[in-house]
């Protein structure tokens, strides 16, 4: 039976990743920092243990592994950027790396691919050529945090290629899922009948439904063929004001109230992050869809149809 060994298994993408795996028919083995004493909820599943921080893995995951979906790093958008937060994100994901490139390189195995989160915030904001026609892949890491840390993501991982091993990093752009993440935050203030615009409303976000996600990464681990980073966004990707006013009118219908947020105030409340909330990126997934993959809610119109 194939295994695939997951990090960040109990996270939002993890969780629903580790459901469709079982469901198709695989074995999946979820890295933690502690086992509960419940036993697991279903038998093609377990739980092995890991200590980033003290570089610490259970080598037998490693060796029973075929492939190896790297999810783990602390949330962006969860706390306030502060020296020490913007650190522990970086730290987070390429320490983690840097583990398992080493477990890799100590442990007789048969991993045959590495599939590794990354993210948009590689690309930088939009340029004429990229409004018109979306960053591609082949696109230089911006300068600022979110690209610097997504560059240093990538490369902590890179080495596995080194083994033999397949690679393959998914740019992952803003996930929508019911169950949390960015859309309940979009959320909040409509179900109070308020739907609030960022700023102008007129940057792009790039976004992608949770399921679509869940089988683009099944997708990179059953083909081969796929090396190196594809965009994992949405064929239509929308502007902040338009997702936000579409998500108004499928909870509320017409009873709710437009307020624009100035760019001001999320400046205080959110500090530099502002800056992400507020950046304009159409980040193309002509590669991935080039590739053969399919998506099952390609506009945010079907998408909301599918979930409410």
């Amino acid at each position: 039976m194939y295994t695939v060994l997951i990090t960040g298994g109990t996270g939002l993408v993890g969780t629903q990743l580790t459901t469709l795996l079982l469901q198709k028919g695989y074995k999946v083995i979820i890295l933690t920092r502690q086992i509960s004493a419940a036993p697991s909820r279903h038998p093609q599943l377990e739980y092995a243990l890991w200590n980033v921080e003290k570089q610490q893995i259970d080598t037998n995951a490693i060796a029973k592994a075929d492939c190896i979906v790297h999810l783990a790093g602390a949330g962006v958008a969860d706390k306030r950027w502060t020296k020490q937060r913007k650190q522990d994100i970086v730290n987070s994901r390429t320490q983690s790396s840097a583990l398992l490139v080493q477990a890799l390189q100590t442990t007789q195995h048969h991993v045959k691919a590495v599939i590794s989160a990354s993210a948009i915030g590689w690309y930088g904001a939009d340029t004429n050529e990229s409004k018109q026609h979306g960053f591609t892949e082949d696109a230089l890491a911006d300068t600022a945090f979110l690209g610097n840390t997504c560059a240093q993501w990538e490369a902590s991982i890179a080495p596995v290629t080194q083994l033999g091993i397949r690679l393959v990093w998914l740019r992952t752009g803003i996930v929508l899922s019911p169950e949390g993440g960015a859309l309940k935050e979009f959320l909040k203030p409509i179900k109070m009948g308020v739907a609030a615009i960022l700023g102008n409303g007129n940057q792009v976000i790039s976004w992608i439904g949770i399921h679509d996600l869940c089988n683009m990464f099944l997708f990179a681990i059953e083909n081969t063929a796929l090396h190196g980073a594809y965009n994992a966004v949405a064929p239509g990707p929308v502007n902040n004001r338009l997702l936000t006013l579409e998500l108004a009118k499928k909870i509320r219908g017409h009873f709710f109230i437009r307020m624009s947020v100035p760019a001001w105030i999320l400046n205080f409340i959110l500090g530099e992050m502002s800056i992400e909330v507020l950046k304009s990126a159409n980040v193309s997934c002509d590669k991935i869809k080039n590739a053969g993959f399919q998506f099952v809610t390609p506009s945010i119109q079907t998408y909301l149809t599918k979930t409410f």
